[in-house]
């Protein structure tokens, strides 16, 4: 179940994360959803969703830090 859009993601995604954040989590999860048809695989025999949403979620931790209650973008280092 692809994401086309952002607004199609998931209320829990949409009412905390950043549009930006969003636009990461919908291109990892729809990425995620492709390479993780097999269940072969997968970890623990884990549903093809549930492991895309874990994937989604790792890929907004990399630009992304909560904060206070609230998703802000990393610092970057120079």
């Amino acid at each position: 179940m692809p994401y086309k859009i952002n607004n199609d993601l998931p209320e829990n995604i949409t009412n905390v994360l950043p549009h930006h954040a969003q636009d990461i989590y919908r291109e990892a999860f729809n990425n995620a959803w492709e390479n993780y048809e097999s269940i072969r695989k997968r970890r623990e025999s884990s549903s093809r969703e549930e492991t895309a949403h874990k994937v989604a979620w790792a890929a907004v931790k990399k630009k992304y830090i909560k904060v206070d209650g609230r998703w802000t973008a990393r610092e970057i280092d120079h």
